[in-house]
């Protein structure tokens, strides 16, 4: 797609495409009858996306001003999804000097309006005593209306919709502990908003006109405490009703390791969200409806919000997840293919086995796999590892898989990233996990000389100083059972596994 063609529309960029959010935005984009550019770090991930031939990608960075320059030329419209959840000490001047960037590039640009989703935040509560992360996201509001561009700042609480980390929390606490131990902020008031309603006020926020620049409250038609949503889920899951009882002793810090143990949300992300229900937060007003008319359904009441999450997991359409971003901190350089880019240290493991089966049977196998499906091999060993990735602070195991059997760059599985797929041949997967270096797993459907079918596998470390080496010595000794039995329980269960059917594809909400 050429930038510069004429089309209808607005044309707009979109940072953090790659995100929960972002992800969903880009469809509703393009639906709209708009433009797309989206800025990404790693463009490779956008590439698998079902909208990807039909919005412009480019590689650059919000913290970069020439990058983001760059991008801005020509938009009409510049949607800032990016914030700094879950990463290390420095996010705030990261958040603030990424914000500033942004603002003055979209004016010297002449970009006619820029749009950011932020944080709802308590009215009779001082700034100062707000979590870090509402804080910063409540800057970066600031700073982007202080740009000299009309903006629009929406302000969310609790976004409900499939493979949101609110939703997942909400979901996970909700149906694994039918009575519950649980923090006091069980009991505060909060507004929770659909995604459906999210994505319908960003996409007609690009039209609001040019002497509107404030910030709007966004929410759904409930108010209720988080006790009355994990009450409400487990009705609309058919669950019997949840015995819960608050306790006062349970500070953010405390409960976002619980929400991480029970969870697949980690406490790096557990942590922002617990701390953002500690105080009441409910809209003071509903003045998006001037420019983005409600309907007779719209916004979306909690209850239906919930059943259509629900129903999307149920049917294997959930587009993107909490996890789509690449987990703060986590190693993202790509797989080295010269071990002296390694500093002359790159282990392998590698194990190969004829199938009786076909290419095709072997691949859905490979794509199948994580999840609900496991790893093939000592289901404990991958359990105790995921627990205690968790304990020093990892994602751990139980983030599962976006769709339950295709699989897309830039998906999250487990705790594993899926770095480069080749359809029926290559499936590439980069570790997450806290490690003393960069870890890959690949997995390849073959054949060889005489056309037989063979599974190929390579674990690959990059270890980093002593300890790196040392973990690599001291987990060598089980690679036999773990990749062996792994190779073998792949090639067995492609033998058996019966044709697959087709797959419908859909995206939204």
């Amino acid at each position: 797609m050429n930038a510069d063609d004429e089309g209808p529309g607005l044309h707009c960029l979109v940072t953090g495409a790659t995100g929960y959010i972002g992800g969903r935005l880009v469809p509703e984009l393009l639906a709209a009858g708009h433009r797309v550019r989206c800025l990404a770090r790693s463009p490779g991930k956008l590439r698998d996306h079902p909208w990807s031939g039909q919005a412009e990608v480019v590689k650059g960075d919000v913290t970069d001003a020439g990058s983001v320059a760059g991008a801005m030329r020509g938009i009409d419209v510049a949607y800032y999804l990016v914030h700094a959840l879950g990463t290390g000490d420095s996010f705030e001047e990261t958040d603030r000097r990424a914000a500033r960037i942004f603002g003055e590039a979209a004016r010297a640009a002449g970009v006619r309006r820029i749009v950011y989703l932020g944080g709802l935040t308590p009215s009779r509560v001082p700034e100062r005593e707000l979590s870090p992360h509402l804080r910063s996201r409540a800057e970066v509001g600031r700073i982007l209306l202080d740009s000299g561009v009309p903006t629009t700042v929406l302000r969310a609480a609790v976004v409900i919709g499939s493979g949101s980390a609110s939703f997942e929390m909400l979901r996970y606490l909700t149906e694994r502990l039918p009575v519950m131990v649980t923090p006091s902020w069980v009991r505060t008031r909060l507004q929770p908003v659909a995604v459906r309603d999210v994505l319908r006020y960003l996409v007609g926020s690009a039209g609001m006109p040019a002497d509107i620049s404030r910030t709007f409250d966004i929410g759904g038609p409930d108010v209720l405490t988080y006790r009355d949503m994990m009450l409400r889920y487990a009705a609309v899951a058919g669950l019997p009703r949840r015995v819960i009882v608050p306790v006062p002793v349970l500070t953010p810090s405390l409960s976002s390791h619980w929400v991480g143990l029970v969870t697949p949300v980690p406490a790096s992300i557990a942590r922002p969200l617990a701390e953002s229900l500690r105080h009441e937060v409910v809209c003071l007003e509903h003045d998006i409806a001037r420019y983005v008319p409600d309907t007779d359904r719209q916004p979306i009441a909690f209850d239906e919000a919930l059943r259509l999450a629900l129903q999307r997991i149920r049917d294997a359409k959930v587009t993107t997840r909490w996890s789509s971003a690449s987990v703060p901190g986590a190693p993202s350089d790509p797989l080295p293919t010269d071990p002296d880019w390694a500093g002359g240290s790159l282990y392998t493991d590698v194990r190969e086995l004829p199938v009786d089966a076909s290419r095709g049977a072997l691949w859905r196998v490979i794509e199948g796999i994580g999840g609900e499906n496991g790893w093939y091999s000592c289901p404990l060993a991958w359990a105790v590892r995921g627990r205690l990735d968790r304990l020093v602070g990892g994602v751990g195991l139980r983030r599962g898989r976006r769709d339950a059997t295709h699989l897309r760059v830039g998906d999250s599985l487990d705790f594993w990233r899926v770095e480069e797929i080749e359809p029926g041949r290559l499936l590439r997967l980069r570790a997450e996990m806290r490690l003393p270096g960069l870890a890959w797993l690949e997995m390849y459907a073959e054949e060889d000389d005489n056309g037989r079918t063979r599974y190929r596998q390579r674990a690959l470390f990059h270890p980093h100083g002593l300890l790196g080496h040392a973990y690599w010595w001291s987990v060598s000794p089980f690679h036999a059972v773990v990749f062996g039995g792994m190779a073998r329980n792949i090639a067995l269960a492609a033998a058996r596994s019966p044709a697959a059917p087709e797959r419908q594809h859909a995206s939204g909400g």
